[in-house]
């Protein structure tokens, strides 16, 4: 009987909506719809990788398109010229964020910066981001601890060099992002640290984000309680509560370390640091408010932003490197004549002097941006994309995977082919809206200078003193290419190369102490 009524009251919401989304087609010109079921919409569409099967639909539909998911209208850009009219001509009337059940969990209810509606409030916390860990100066002066986390690597490397040893580069790449943040944000060594599982801190990243991403039936179905009770049911409630208790003890660990007494003076300042200075010394009328909550939120956007884009990149790069060892070998070539064969250790003088390494890495921002769809959007006001009318409170998403292989502007995109940013006035600043690796507009990453320090001194690493050949009995067709993740998106089956030490290069002396 209970089941009955409510699929009677389901039915009857549906319904009303239906004949809401009548009255509003007479008075506004939405963009296309996909065709769908009732009550649920396009979900059954979406699929584990929703970036592919958003860019399906489009090429059925049109590049701005209007999906339900449940009872939620999405609207869906996969076009150069519609994403520009979305992050730069409307960017202030779409600048904020969604109301979504996983980041407003994950997020402490809105007090991080990556999925806080935009405010004043905001605007300040995200000044006070770039200002302590992400400006110029402080992207130079942190130089040291990428130097030195990128020469361990490669330290550890060389063991497997000399053993002929497979390496699960994957999982290597996770460990220098992790061990750069941990003592560049957090102040902490990664790699000795209490409050985190090193072996699993990829599989930690990675639940956190597809927490992030889920779809839960209370943001689709947003119904008298409905949806949230077929999340508890599911058991999607839990998932979500998992991640936020593992989360919320490491770094109440942290912080609380860097409230005690006995904590190392050896620690350099950190954003932890940064922080905790501000909680203290706020008065009633700072514009900046910081609160424990507001602490915890931050750190996990950067503990997941700067973790895992930086590691997916590296890996992506990699793996395309090992399918087309061609191109791997000019970028090995070009390296070691600009560098000679004897250099002792890679610094961050030597970044920007390998223009092909640049190419590959543009290439692979091409082919495997990390956050395929760009972090959701919502409408502040009427605007129009394209000529067709996107009300407000209206949620948006921006497939930059779609148009980064768009024929239309692509020459064979599905190629990899660094030679194409030859002479290619495109860049990655969120200009050029072909290309947009890390967003545009107001609420483009804070990151960029450092994510691509940490990306180009890692690979000029690997790229410099090894060697890379696959284990026995693979071939480059046997790579596995397949991807996994929501938010943002992995190679499925770890990256696992074998490390060859190069007889060009004469092997750092440091790497036998």
């Amino acid at each position: 009987m209970a089941i009955s009524l409510l699929c009677l009251f389901l039915i009857t919401i549906a319904s009303l909506i239906f004949v809401g989304k009548k009255i509003k087609r007479c008075k506004w010109n939405l963009p296309p719809s996909p065709p769908q079921f009732p009550i649920i919409g396009n979900l059954h569409q979406v699929g584990e990788l929703p970036h592919r099967s958003l860019q399906r639909l489009a090429e059925r539909t049109g590049h701005v398109m209007l999906v339900h998911l449940g009872l939620s209208p999405v609207t869906v850009v996969s076009s150069k010229e519609a994403a520009e009219e979305v992050l730069r001509t409307h960017d202030l009337d779409c600048c904020t964020r969604p109301n979504l059940a996983g980041p407003r969990l994950i997020s402490r209810g809105y007090k991080d910066i990556g999925f806080t509606q935009y405010s004043e409030e905001w605007k300040e916390r995200r000044k006070f981001l770039v200002r302590e860990l992400f400006s110029l100066k402080k992207v130079q002066s942190s130089r040291y601890i990428r130097e030195e986390e990128c020469n361990f690597m490669a330290k550890k490397l060389f063991e497997s060099a000399v053993d002929r040893s497979t390496v699960d580069l994957s999982k290597t790449l996770y460990w220098l992002t992790a061990s750069i943040f941990f003592k560049l944000a957090f102040g902490h060594s990664f790699h000795e640290s209490k409050f985190v599982d090193q072996e699993k801190i990829d599989e930690l990243v990675f639940e956190a984000e597809t927490a992030l991403a889920s779809f839960t039936c209370s943001d689709f179905f947003p119904v008298a309680g409905v949806g949230w009770l077929v999340d508890l049911l599911s058991g999607q409630h839990k998932r979500l509560k998992n991640v936020f208790f593992k989360l919320d003890a490491m770094f109440q660990h942290m912080i609380d370390d860097h409230l005690s007494p006995e904590r190392s003076s050896k620690y350099h300042d950190d954003i932890i640091v940064s922080m905790l200075d501000v909680i203290h010394t706020q008065e009633k009328d700072d514009s900046l408010k910081l609160t424990v909550d507001h602490m915890k939120g931050v750190l996990t956007n950067i503990f997941l932003g700067g973790i895992d884009t930086g590691a997916v990149t590296m890996i992506w790069t990699m793996t395309e490197l090992a399918r087309n060892m061609e191109v791997m070998k000019k970028v090995q070539g070009e390296i070691r004549d600009r560098f000679g064969n004897s250099k002792e250790r890679i610094t961050e003088e030597d970044i920007g002097k390998v223009p092909y390494l640049y190419l590959v890495i543009m290439e692979t921002f091409r082919l495997h941006p990390a956050l395929p769809l760009l972090l959701p959007r919502e409408t502040m006001a009427h605007i129009k994309v394209q000529g067709y009318d996107i009300p407000p409170k209206r949620r948006i998403l921006v497939n930059a995977w779609a148009i980064a292989r768009d024929p239309k502007i692509w020459k064979n995109p599905e190629e990899f082919n660094p030679e194409r940013f030859i002479d290619n006035p495109v860049g990655y600043r969120g200009q050029n809206f072909e290309f947009l690796p890390f967003g545009s507009g107001r609420r483009m990453c804070p990151g960029i200078t450092m994510g691509m320090a940490t990306v180009e001194l890692g690979l000029l690493n690997l790229l410099y003193f090894f060697d890379w050949k696959l284990p026995d009995g693979m071939t480059e067709r046997d790579i596995d290419i397949e991807e996994a993740g929501t938010l943002t998106v992995v190679k499925k089956v770890p990256l696992k190369l074998v490390p060859v030490l190069s007889s060009l290069v004469t092997p750092n002396s440091s790497f036998r102490k």
